[in-house]
């Protein structure tokens, strides 16, 4: 039978979709799907553009109705300050992966933001101490959000600091949350003295320089590592992701991309030294935490598997709502 058409989602559509809790199941069940071969291999590209970068990400799963997806994202930082407009933009083409038919292009930035903060959820079940209560959020965008949300959700969290690279940020952002949420939280001036009293640590931010060293960071802290996309970002100390045990989203990227790779380039580490991936932890085949003094760094690159596990549950539950546009693009 001749599918029905591809059917086009705007970011205002995707939004209402979902509940933050089925992006994070939709996740988990990739990274297991992926450890257990039930996925196909995925692929990065990075490429510099005149003021900005664009990722592109594909891959697939092979559960129920197999599905492909490739994402598209630019980002372009001086994006608000010139023209008004999200310094990150992009879409997400799904198609089946039976007949390679394109069932939905959808606006990506909603489904990044969310599958984000999912996989942090993930790891942070796997990977912090049972009994974190204090967090540091790095970084104070629509993902800093996120990604509080997300460590809120899966640990017992009472205090959470707030800090930026950028001045005044840790006070809206405090301002902002504390209407969101019941856990206090406090803008930070110093990241080294907080850094210190933390049980866990989020960076989210673009920086280019690494931002948190391994002097300030405590035994038992787990680091969820999120900023380094691209092979020029970077946020953590070489040394602090090297004298760490490392799980990344895939290691074939943080080799290239993430926090991992820096440290392998200063001659601290080498792929050899990794833990392991999230998904062979998720999947049973390696334990996660194994001591309450070990430093934890989960290196996100980010990863198609996320894209197209929280993608597909996004078409779905568009299909059933009757939200969208269909279009035939073969007509």
């Amino acid at each position: 039978m001749k599918p029905g058409g591809t059917l086009f989602l705007r970011r205002s559509e995707v939004a209402p979709l979902l509940d933050f809790d089925v992006y994070v199941r939709r996740v988990e069940d990739a990274f297991r799907a992926h450890a257990q071969g039930r996925s196909l291999a995925p692929g990065l590209l990075h490429i510099d553009a005149r003021g900005g970068e664009f990722h592109i990400k594909a891959g697939g799963l092979c559960d129920g109705q197999p599905r492909f997806g490739l994402k598209i994202n630019g980002g372009f930082f001086e994006n608000r300050v010139k023209f008004g407009i999200p310094n990150i933009q992009g879409v997400i083409l799904l198609s089946d992966a039976t007949n390679g038919y394109p069932l939905c292009v959808m606006d990506s930035i909603e489904v990044t933001v969310q599958r984000t903060g999912a996989a942090t959820a993930v790891a942070a079940r796997y990977l912090a101490r049972p009994d974190s209560s204090v967090c540091v959020i790095c970084g104070l965008g629509n993902q800093g959000r996120i990604q509080l949300k997300a460590i809120a959700r899966t640990l017992s969290i009472r205090k959470v600091y707030a800090w930026s690279p950028f001045p005044g940020e840790p006070e809206v952002f405090a301002r902002r949350v504390a209407a969101e949420m019941s856990v206090p939280v406090e803008p930070a001036g110093n990241l080294a003295d907080v850094a210190s009293r933390a049980d866990v640590i989020v960076t989210c931010t673009p920086s280019r320089k690494a931002f948190l060293m391994a002097e300030t960071v405590r035994p038992g802290t787990f680091i969820a590592a999120v900023g380094a996309d691209s092979p020029d970002k970077q946020e953590l100390e070489p040394t602090l992701v090297g004298s760490s045990k490392v799980v990344g989203d895939l290691v074939d990227q943080i080799v290239r991309v993430g926090e991992t790779h820096h440290a392998i380039e200063a001659g601290l580490l080498s792929r050899e030294d990794i833990y392991g991936e999230i998904g062979e932890i998720v999947a049973g085949h390696k334990p996660g935490r194994t001591s309450t003094e070990e430093i934890i760094v989960y290196d996100s690159t980010g990863t198609a598997l996320q894209d197209i596990a929280a993608a597909s549950a996004v078409y779905d539950a568009a299909c059933l709502a009757g939200v969208g546009t269909m279009i035939d693009l073969a007509a």
